[in-house]
């Protein structure tokens, strides 16, 4: 592969392959250019340090699951509908990355770890987009008034955390798990309605 051809979405690919097989810890700048034939040198032109390109691929990952999630946000259905799409999306993203690709994830969780600015980001983006459901519900009624909806959308978002964050992702294997996690739908809905 000639350096020219070397773009940064081709190496974030890579990278991701890279610390599938040998996790953040193990893997280095020239695993990745080794797997595209490039010098290091060359991964250094789109990404300074090594730091940076695990940032990246992190970074990468949750705007992904943000952006999917941003449609589900902005449907025109029924509020309360939306909701609970949204937040059955994001249990099952994070549910099918745990379970389907578990080396990926476990190095999602440790990178994640040490990007707080990323993560407040990305909070903030899809508390955004609970915030513009929530928005929605009260204005139509389908939910009680409320004065700030992004300060429900947060709390709606850390009451669900058992579903999404993935500190939690042992207890998502639990065989009833898709029944506590309508549960807690069901009672942020309720909550909602007012």
């Amino acid at each position: 592969m000639t350096p020219k051809l070397l773009t940064a979405e081709l190496i974030l690919d890579v990278t991701e392959d890279v610390l599938r097989r040998h996790g953040p810890v193990k893997a280095t700048v020239v695993d990745v250019a080794r797997v595209l034939g490039v010098s290091h040198a060359s991964l250094y032109r789109h990404f300074a340090t090594k730091a940076a390109l695990w940032e990246a691929v992190t970074k990468r990952w949750l705007d992904r699951m943000a952006t999917a999630l941003a449609v589900i946000a902005a449907e025109e259905c029924d509020p309360e509908f939306r909701l609970r799409h949204w937040l059955a999306a994001l249990f099952a993203a994070m549910r099918r990355k745990s379970h389907e690709d578990p080396e990926l994830f476990a190095t999602y969780q440790m990178l994640v770890a040490d990007l707080d600015d990323a993560i407040i980001v990305h909070v903030d983006d899809v508390t955004a987009q609970l915030a513009q459901i929530v928005r929605t519900g009260a204005d139509t009624g389908a939910f009680a008034r409320v004065t700030e909806p992004t300060i429900i959308a947060r709390a709606v978002f850390q009451a669900t955390s058992r579903f999404h964050d993935s500190c939690y992702s042992r207890d998502w294997k639990q065989p009833d798990i898709e029944a506590q996690f309508e549960a807690v739908v069901e009672l942020v809905v309720r909550g909602l309605r007012g």
